[in-house]
């Protein structure tokens, strides 16, 4: 395993970060698995070497942040490992998610957004889930627009000095408005971030425009979602999914079908198997070397089967020259702005 500095901090975590949105209860979605089939995924990658390990709050309402400290507890030493979680969203069984085409619940006052109540709570009950005394990364999930920043960003400063908190990281949003945090934060002498959990995959490149460049300006370390397009880049979905899809994530993910699935977005997957073909590896280990050559600190792998995890971990020690690279790249065409939902 390879362990870096996170951004220009000095904490150090593994090139290939965990998502834990795959472990809580499939009564939230039906491809999450529960404590017993999540285990030995956690426990693998723990002997991988992977230190780094991404929740949110809202992941199957809040028993994702369970099962990660209850693992996390059984199988690592808590000064070792960093454990990252997020606060935005309402945390309901009910709630799927910004951009699930599912019904969502009613809004109720102070259950969801980044207020200083609203932060304040969450932070507390995060610990509680996760049963730990501190929260390595604490990331906002996604921008609120109706609470001023000045307020966010003070909140968030609060909770690292209270000792809650030892970093603090963002996700999907405008260049411009991280840019407005970052200067905030700076002017008040209050915590800036450190990381930008962002939407970027060999199917989504707009990250490339405008926040990639700022990050890599400021030192602000990547740790992009979806690095495999919501599993769209492992070659096996098709047009047809939600009648035949392969798997039950494929049939049910309603997310990746609305961003994922168009005719350039298919060409981009044939380069993409193509090379992994001549190399003889998977798409995604591919795919995770690619976003590792593009300066991405560690994308943040979802994995639902042992060799999943094997594939991301692969990445590490492949090799791409500028030809390589500019072929994957080839074939992308735009897209609208995804992700900050």
């Amino acid at each position: 395993m390879q362990y870096v500095r996170l951004g220009q901090t000095g904490l150090k975590v593994s090139r290939i970060c965990l998502g834990m949105m795959t472990y809580g209860t499939p009564k939230w979605r039906p491809w999450v698995l529960d404590e017993a089939a999540s285990r030995p995924l956690v426990k693998h990658a723990v002997d991988l070497g992977l230190n780094f390990f991404d929740t949110a709050d809202m992941y199957s309402a809040g028993e994702s942040e369970v099962l990660t400290g209850k693992f996390l507890k059984a199988y690592c030493r808590r000064e070792e490992v960093v454990v990252a979680t997020k606060v935005y969203y309402p945390v309901e069984l009910e709630f799927k998610g910004g951009a699930a085409t599912d019904a969502k619940p009613a809004r109720r006052p102070n259950m969801d957004g980044l207020s200083r109540k609203r932060i304040f709570h969450a932070v507390d009950a995060s610990l509680k889930r996760l049963g730990t005394d501190y929260i390595d990364l604490y990331q906002i999930h996604r921008l609120d627009p109706e609470t001023p920043l000045e307020e966010t960003m003070e909140a968030l400063h609060d909770v690292v000095k209270a000792g809650k908190v030892r970093y603090l990281g963002a996700s999907s949003m405008w260049a411009w408005q991280f840019s407005k945090a970052q200067q905030i934060a700076s002017e008040n002498g209050w915590t800036r971030f450190v990381s930008m959990q962002n939407h970027y995959n060999l199917a989504y490149r707009e990250e490339e425009r405008e926040m990639i460049p700022l990050c890599r300006d400021q030192g602000v370390a990547l740790i992009p979602w979806s690095p495999l397009a919501r599993g769209f880049l492992a070659g096996n979905r098709q047009t047809s999914d939600k009648e035949e899809g392969s798997t039950e994530r494929a049939k049910t993910d309603n997310i990746a079908q609305g961003y994922y699935y168009r005719a350039s977005d298919f060409s981009v997957v044939a380069e993409l198997s193509q090379m992994a073909g001549e190399k003889g590896i998977s798409n995604a280990t591919l795919a995770y070397a690619w976003l590792l050559h593009k300066g991405v600190t560690a994308p943040i792998v979802g994995a639902s089967k042992i060799h999943q995890l094997d594939q991301a971990v692969a990445a590490l020690k492949l090799e791409l020259s500028a030809q390589d690279i500019s072929r994957l790249e080839a074939a992308y065409q735009p897209h609208s702005v995804l992700g900050h939902s």
